[in-house]
């Protein structure tokens, strides 16, 4: 290794606030020990105190840095020509539902038909991924009863604020974010909209919290193409520099995700206490979240299914106008580290 190479000492990185095991293995401490064994110290994009920083958690921009979380953003950021790779994949099912008020008169998703779909829209910049899952959600649901989006009145709901300006001010309280779903929930009570789309563990609470109908539930269908969208599969990229210059700590992050998926199936109590802490939200909302099995479905590959479940969400993204330009998901895998795992773990078994 040259000394050029040596030189790296600090690492950007950052995580979505969903089950990912970059957060878990953070929490475990795995990951801060692993870097440190190299030289190397981790630093957080999304605790950053300036906000150009901070941004990089949407569009990767940041050289020498890591991004494990939902896929619009570094998918975005690919079609725009940010150099990035995309190495590792993670499926984690979690509840996505279509909900509405008691009242409305929609019992199922054919009910739908005619009515006024709720779909928030924030200001252009960042790239607007809850217009985007919320739109995958419609069009998944939809598609189980033979019908299309055009069956239905998707209607916006314009936000003033950008995702960045969802992290700061004081009315969060304290709080890192702001609780998702608010604006949704509004022009659902105030009659703006019959309906709206919600996922994960705040989609549980605020159906919870307003005792919504659930016109169609689809986070566990048996279709994955039915399940995919933007946190059905979340993505772990590199930058290209870090890819290039130092693939051996794209190994070391590799494997250290694998050692924290291995901890997770032992520890199903564990994890779910965990999770609960990264997403802010109680034990009891995590397991009706994202099931009994959470434990199970941490671990990172690069299985063809799973690049596959990429290529369809990209296609969705594209066919709705949220990517700059058309790419290939194929070009953007970076099998490298993979490669150099299995052929140190070939010489350990040989004994060479």
């Amino acid at each position: 290794m040259t000394p050029e190479r040596n030189a790296i000492s600090e690492i950007w990185y950052t995580r979505c606030p969903v089950p990912t095991p970059v957060g878990l293995a953070t929490q475990l401490g795995l990951l801060q020990g692993a870097f440190a064994r190299q030289g190397v110290t981790l630093n957080s994009i999304i605790d950053s105190k300036d906000r150009a920083v901070r941004s990089s958690h949407f569009d990767h921009h940041l050289a020498y840095s890591f991004r494990h979380g939902g896929n619009v953003p570094p998918i975005r950021a690919r079609s725009e020509g940010n150099p990035t790779r995309l190495v590792g994949i993670t499926w984690t099912d979690e509840f996505q539902a279509i909900i509405t008020l008691p009242g409305s008169g929609i019992r199922t998703t054919r009910d739908l038909v005619g009515r006024r779909f709720g779909i928030a829209r924030r200001p252009p910049g960042i790239v607007d991924f809850m217009a985007a899952t919320a739109l995958k959600g419609l069009v998944s649901a939809l598609s189980l009863e033979g019908l299309s989006h055009k069956d239905v009145e998707i209607v916006d709901i314009p936000l003033a604020d950008s995702v960045l300006d969802g992290r700061e001010g004081p009315q969060l309280y304290g709080l890192r974010n702001r609780l998702a779903y608010g604006p949704e929930i509004a022009a659902l009570l105030k009659g703006e909209v019959d309906a709206i789309y919600v996922k994960g563990t705040p989609g549980i609470n605020v159906a919870n919290l307003f005792a919504t109908h659930t016109v169609s539930e689809f986070g566990f269908h048996p279709d994955p193409k039915i399940r995919i969208n933007s946190g059905s599969p979340r993505i772990l990229t590199v930058d290209e520099r870090l890819a290039e210059d130092r693939p051996d700590l794209v190994a070391t992050l590799i494997e250290t995700l694998h050692e924290a998926g291995r901890w997770a199936e032992e520890h199903p109590d564990e994890v779910r206490r965990f999770v609960a802490r990264e997403v802010g939200a109680s034990e009891e909302v995590v397991a009706a979240a994202n099931g009994p099995d959470l434990h199970r479905h941490l671990g990172i590959g690069l299985e063809p299914e799973l690049i596959e479940a990429i290529g369809h969400y990209k296609d969705f993204l594209f066919e709705w106008g949220f990517l700059a330009s058309d790419f290939d998901v194929d070009q953007w895998v970076d099998r490298r580290a993979w490669v150099r795992i299995d052929t140190a773990r070939r010489g350990v078994r040989t004994g060479s």
